[in-house]
């Protein structure tokens, strides 16, 4: 039902219309659908949550908070092996995703920064965090699940930087070149430019707090 929604586009007020199907990898589009069906796809790999896999492989071992969520729809739970479990949502609408506190969101793009290790233990694959942050194919600034600055839509900001954008504007942007992570939450995208400008303009008076998160 998911892949039939998807293959559907709105043409009007209750029209429905197919739309073009295309080769995958060579087309971009930015929806739910498509984050869903890889939470579903993965929830059959794990065969547990999601969430307890979050917990137990990344958020547990980076020292993260106990009051971070990540929640799923009401109508989205299915029989796995007996027991019905939710398939949480990839997105953060109508009550699903993930609702993270700002330290959080920190160490967990500092993980990104240090290319998936924390401390001596290596959480994420460096291979793979390597090509989630490089351009793909049909859209030059969006990785795996990233957002790229490869067209410097910040200019303020190096090309290298890559981010993750929540919805209502909260962000964890992460500049390997200058060893920085930035969080923002509620942020208008227009300010971030501003902030990368400030940032460069002050950065021999920034106090590193990278050990208070370490």
């Amino acid at each position: 039902m998911i892949g039939r929604i998807d293959h559907l586009q709105l043409g009007g007020i209750d029209s429905w219309k197919q739309r073009k199907l295309n080769e995958p990898g060579t087309v971009f589009e930015y929806n739910d659908v498509r984050v869903n069906i890889l939470s579903y796809a993965l929830l059959q790999v794990w065969r547990k949550p999601l969430p307890m896999v979050l917990k137990d492989k990344i958020m547990d071992p980076i020292g993260a908070s106990t009051t971070w969520r990540w929640m799923g729809y009401d109508n989205a739970f299915v029989n796995l092996d007996g027991m019905m479990v939710q398939s949480v949502s990839g997105g953060g609408h109508h009550g699903g995703g993930i609702f993270i506190n700002t330290l959080d969101m920190a160490r967990f793009g500092l993980l990104f920064s240090r290319n998936g290790k924390w401390k001596n233990t290596q959480l994420i694959s460096s291979a793979w965090i390597k090509d989630a942050t490089k351009p793909s194919i049909p859209e030059k600034k969006y990785g795996y699940m990233w957002w790229l600055n490869t067209d410097q839509s910040w200019k303020s900001a190096s090309p290298s930087v890559y981010y993750a954008a929540g919805y209502g504007g909260n962000y964890i942007i992460v500049d390997k070149e200058n060893d920085l992570v930035i969080v923002l939450r509620w942020a208008n995208d227009k300010v971030i430019n501003d902030i990368f400008r400030l940032l460069a303009q002050t950065s021999n008076k920034i106090i590193n707090i990278i050990t208070c998160i370490e």
